[in-house]
Order: C-alpha cells, then structure tokens, then sequence
C-alpha cells in the first residue's frame, strides 16, 4: 500500500487476533509499529514473534490513567503518531435478561470509552502535526441487530457514530473510518462458540467460512494508507455478504 513506510501506527488489543494480524501486516508495509495491550504476557510473546515491533505498552484502555501513561511513553520513543488502531475490545454472550450492570459497564468502559480515551489522545497530536488516520473497530454487530450480545452491540454501535462525528470535526486534517468485521476467526470467537456453533454459522454465509485475521487487517492496511486519502467518515464491512440479505438475524 502506499504511504505506509516509515509511517508510527499504534494499535491497541495488538497482542492477539485481529490486532496482532494488523501488527504483521503494517510491518510488512515497513511501518513503525507500537502494540497496546492489556495482557502483559500477550505484549512478550508478540514482541518474540516480531521482533521488529518496536515496542509494547501494558494498558487498559478503559482507564484515562493508562491511557495518558501509554502516550507518554510513546511520545518518548516517537514524538507522535500517524496511524491510530483503535481495536481493543470484549464481549459476553449472555442473555439480556441476565446482565448485570457490572456487565454493561464493563464492556462499555472498554469498547466505547476505550475507544474515545485513544481517539481523543491521538486526534490532539494529529491535528497538531496537520495529518493522521484514525481506525476504529467496530462489527456488524453495530449495524445489525444480534441475540445475546446487547451491551457488545450498543457499544459497536456508539463506536460507529462516534467515527462519524470525529470524521466532520477532525477534516480535512485527519481521517477517521470504522472497521466493522463479521464473524472472524480470532481466540475470542472461539472461547464463545462451540464447533457445532462454527459450522451453523459457516452454512448461512454466502462465502461459506469465517474470515481469516489476516484478510481484515488487509482492510485496516488499506484504509490507513494513501489509497484510501479520500475515504472518511464511513464504517466498512467485511462480513462475507452476512448482511446483505438479512443473514444475521436468522
């Protein structure tokens, strides 16, 4: 992609699925690359994996302090940042009869706060230096409606109108686009579904499979890159088609 080399990109939830596909792949795009995690033996095993990451910061995104710490520490190693990946993120399958506000506030405080806390912290340094791009992860599950994950999808949703908010204030200086995957294979899909769960879904998608990590970073890669340098403002789907005829709902 052009524009990438050389470019400092931090990406958050980097240690592991998406965010750690989108590590590789900016490093092959000759990128400077910064992993932020909050699973501190995650950030030491990818730093071995890919040693050419330049560093790694142990943080909760959900937390301003953390936050405020972690761009302190960048701001020491690279005096700023151009390419914002602002992809950590949980979820819980469970009924909405049964969350508890502990629940909600849990994966609110960290899809959507999280996702502000970053936005905003790299926003004031790319606007001061006069360019940037900002990504932000969001899901189908923001723009359909899904069984079991309420709170995952009220905060994917709020994710998705904050990109567009930031896109408008933050032009022609920055651009600010969401991701927003459907069903892909990463470590936090597995630990919710079940084989079974697997190829039901797999069956009612028009390409027949979930994507691969390394197909959505291709997406993150191209958005954040000068091939993309009129594109803001949006959210773009990488589903397979799941949407496109209602599938998600089923």
């Amino acid at each position: 992609m052009k524009g990438l080399k050389e470019k400092r990109v931090l990406i958050t939830g980097g240690a592991s699925g998406i965010g750690a596909a989108v590590a590789k792949r900016f490093l092959e795009e000759g990128s400077r690359v910064f992993v932020l995690d909050v699973n501190a033996d995650a950030c030491e095993q990818i730093k071995k994996e890919f040693p050419s990451i330049e560093s790694t910061f142990v943080a909760d995104v959900s937390k301003i302090q953390d936050v405020k710490k972690a761009y302190a520490d960048l701001d020491g190693l690279c005096q700023g940042i151009d390419i914002l990946i602002n992809n950590a993120g949980i979820s819980i399958r469970h009924n909405f009869l049964d969350v508890t506000p502990e629940e909600w506030q849990n994966v609110l405080s960290v899809n959507l706060n999280g996702v502000f806390y970053m936005a905003q912290a790299a926003a004031k340094r790319m606007m001061a230096q006069g360019s940037g791009v900002i990504l932000n992860t969001a899901s189908t599950n923001g723009i359909m409606g899904y069984p079991y994950y309420c709170d995952y999808n009220a905060s994917k949703a709020g994710v998705i109108e904050l990109t567009k908010s930031m896109a408008l204030e933050l032009a022609p200086k920055v651009r600010v686009n969401a991701v927003c995957p459907g069903y892909v294979s990463t470590p936090m899909q597995e630990a919710e579904y079940t084989p079974e769960m697997f190829e039901a879904i797999n069956k009612k998608l028009p390409l027949k499979r979930h994507a691969q990590t390394s197909e959505v970073a291709a997406l993150f890669a191209f958005l954040a890159s000068d091939e993309a340098a009129y594109l803001t403002g949006h959210p773009y789907v990488i589903d397979g088609g799941e949407v496109a005829g209602g599938l998600a709902s089923r």
